[in-house]
């Protein structure tokens, strides 16, 4: 998400919202910290625009009463569109004799800040900044949770847009299956990058629009979690190869849609050959695996954590031989302004992702096996409503698709 505005989902500031949080998480307040664009997360919650700004800013929400503003003397607008008291300060002494003034009496205060960094997406405070305010004799905690409550959750209207989205990209997906069909029973040369754009021009005929092109990976190249063709780089694409298709996007309209994330895998032949189908079988196992302990805890009412989600699908794979061929988290917080949303990861590999998955949000699952002749992923995507889990967008894959064979035998 952009440092430098606000999310096109943003509407108005929620205080009387962000207080009542404050309140049920038992902490006396919540600072917002910003300097040459440290913070996009303290923007997108403080909804504002799209002003310059060179001087260090606070603004403090306590859970109850008025907020207070600290700003530069040269920059006094800053905060202009936010409610409560604005004291401005010239010199680094002044600031902090004024930013303690303000935080006077709170002893438990939320700052965008994660303990050991366990989680960077949070980390947007400096060390001596955490200092400062505890010199004031406050405990600092991790708005992580904070932040979940006002950037990652959906409304129902975006919710519409996400499973319109889904099934958009299944279309497009069995589309681009079609299409490397029909060029090898037509003799066309094609490649992945032929594809990708194929793929691309889909999006505009479903109305849709992507902040990046998907991936199409043959063979080896689907061995490489994040290898994109280009126009200068790609394989061709050949009866035979294995292909594997991730492809994210959504609508154009309204304003707040959000994205669909989706991964399918196909063999260039009629029948697909048993490693492929060993190794999907794998990692589909791994991905039903992750649906069914959230779902669980979610009929038993126990609140779970990303990493643990992470935990069930990387043991799952683990146990089979292929935990090292398992080289990424299992899923991501899912947007609207970016495919990466600022929500819990399902994630205890690239960071301890101790964030509480919630209601109201949404994420991918996507296991994965990456050898050194083809790569294997499967995703899907997850939406947490008050009372179900909700896996969108119609039939999820349950077989590598055999690309030559009759698209009657597809499903």
């Amino acid at each position: 998400m952009s440092a430098k505005t606000a999310p096109p989902h943003a509407t108005s500031f929620q205080l009387d919202e962000i207080q009542t949080a404050l309140k049920e998480l038992n902490l006396d307040g919540w600072l917002f910290y910003f300097f040459r664009d440290n913070d996009f997360l303290a923007r997108s919650v403080l909804k504002c625009p799209e002003i310059h700004s060179t001087r260090r800013w606070f603004y403090f929400i306590p859970k109850q009463g008025e907020p207070q503003k600290l700003v530069h003397r040269i920059e006094t607008g800053q905060l202009d569109h936010l409610p409560g008291k604005r004291t401005v300060y010239l010199g680094w002494r002044e600031m902090e004799e004024h930013l303690l003034s303000i935080l006077a009496g709170a002893k438990k205060i939320a700052m965008q800040y994660s303990p050991r960094n366990a989680v960077p997406y949070i980390a947007r405070v400096d060390a001596g900044t955490v200092e400062l305010v505890q010199s004031g004799g406050a405990s600092v905690v991790s708005s992580a949770d904070l932040v979940q409550l006002f950037e990652a959750r959906w409304s129902e209207k975006q919710l519409a847009t996400h499973i319109e989205a889904v099934e958009a990209l299944r279309k497009i997906v069995f589309e681009g299956f079609a299409e490397i069909k029909r060029r090898m029973e037509t003799g066309i040369a094609t490649n992945e990058y032929q594809i990708q754009q194929f793929i691309v021009q889909g999006y505009e005929r479903y109305g849709m629009v992507s902040d990046s092109p998907p991936i199409v990976a043959v063979n080896g190249n689907a061995g490489n979690p994040h290898y994109q063709p280009s126009v200068d780089i790609y394989k061709p694409i050949e009866k035979g190869d294995f292909v594997l298709f991730d492809i994210w996007a959504k609508l154009k309209t309204p304003a707040d849609a959000v994205y669909a994330d989706i991964t399918w895998t196909g063999f260039v032949g009629n029948q697909v050959p048993l490693k492929h189908e060993e190794i999907f079988s794998i990692v589909a196992g791994a991905r039903d695996a992750a649906v069914d302990f959230v779902r669980e805890a979610r009929k038993r009412g126990q609140s779970i954590k990303g990493s643990e989600v992470d935990d069930v699908s990387r043991n799952y794979i683990a146990t089979r031989g292929y935990g090292h061929a398992f080289v990424h988290r299992t899923g991501h917080s899912i947007g609207a302004e970016h495919v990466h949303g600022n929500g819990a990861n399902i994630d205890n590999l690239e960071t301890s992702d101790d964030r509480r998955l919630i209601s109201r949000t949404a994420f991918s699952i996507e296991p994965g096996i990456y050898l050194e002749e083809f790569g294997v992923r499967s995703e899907i995507d997850v939406y947490l409503s008050d009372d179900e889990v909700i896996v969108g967008g119609g039939p999820i894959q349950h077989k590598v698709i055999p690309i030559m064979a009759p698209q009657s035998d597809w499903q």
